[in-house]
C-alpha cells in the first residue's frame, strides 16, 4: 500500500524540517519541488532544460512540466512505498493533475498537514537564517546556529543570507504564498484531507501532532 502526504503551509513555518523528520520516522521518501527544480536543473535533463527555457524568460514553468519531474521521481526505488510532498501542489489544477498522476502508482493523497504559524514569528525565523553556498545547508543565527560563524559545519563553504530570507521580502512571501493557495486550502479541506497543525509548538510536539493526523 503506498502512502501520499501533502505538506502544507507558508515559508519559514518548518515544512522542510517536518518533511525530513516524516521521511525517517516513516520510511517514505521526502520530495521537495525545489530541490527536485534545482537537480534536474543542474544536472540538465530534458525536463531541465524545458524548465530553463521558460525561466530564462522570467514565465513560470507549466504544470506538465513539473508534473514530469515529480513523475520521474516517484519512479525511483525509495518512492515504492509512497512520498511526502513538500512545496507541490500549489493551485487545484495542480492538486487535480497529481491525483491523476498518482492514480498511475496506485495511490492518492492521504493527507495533506497544513502547519500554521503567527506571521511575526515567521519574518524574524526567515530574517535570521543564513544558507551554505555549495550544498544549500541551513542554518539559523537563533535557533541552529553554525559551528563557526560563517562557515557550513557540513562542507565548510560560506553561509549567506537569501535576498528572499530578507524581513521585507519575507513578509511579502509570507502573503503571496496565503493568497496563491487559498483555494488549494478549501480543496483538501472539501476533500476531507486537510488538517490544520499549530507550527508554534516546538519540532517534537508539531512532529507528533503529524504522526497523530496520519495514523486517522
Amino acid at each position: 500500500m503506498t502512502t501520499f502526504i501533502v505538506i502544507l503551509g507558508p515559508p519559514g513555518v518548518g515544512k522542510g524540517t517536518q518533511a525530513e523528520i516524516l521521511s525517517e520516522r516513516t520510511g517514505l521518501a521526502h520530495i521537495s519541488s525545489g530541490d527536485l527544480f534545482r537537480e534536474n536543473l543542474k544536472n540538465q535533463t530534458d525536463l531541465g532544460k524545458l524548465a530553463q527555457t521558460y525561466m530564462s524568460k522570467g514565465e513560470l514553468v507549466p504544470d506538465d512540466v513539473t508534473i514530469g519531474m515529480i513523475r520521474e521521481r516517484l519512479g525511483r526505488l525509495d518512492c515504492a512505498n509512497g512520498a511526502i510532498l513538500d512545496g507541490f501542489p500549489r493551485t487545484p489544477a495542480q492538486a487535480d493533475a497529481l491525483e491523476i498522476m498518482l492514480a498511475e502508482f496506485k495511490g492518492r493523497v492521504d493527507v495533506a498537514p497544513f502547519i500554521i504559524g503567527n506571521d511575526d514569528v515567521l519574518v524574524d525565523r526567515l530574517s535570521t537564517r543564513w544558507t551554505c553556498r555549495a550544498n544549500g545547508h541551513i542554518f539559523n543565527h537563533k535557533f541552529n546556529p553554525p559551528k563557526e560563524n560563517g562557515k557550513c559545519d557540513y562542507d565548510g563553504s560560506e553561509l549567506y543570507q537569501r535576498d528572499d530570507d530578507k524581513p521585507e521580502t519575507v513578509k511579502r512571501r509570507i502573503q503571496v504564498y496565503l493568497d496563491q493557495t487559498a483555494q488549494l486550502l478549501s480543496y483538501y479541506r472539501d476533500n476531507g484531507k486537510l488538517v490544520e497543525i499549530d507550527g508554534m509548538q516546538t519540532i517534537d510536539q508539531v512532529t507528533q501532532a503529524m504522526v497523530i493526523a496520519l495514523k486517522k
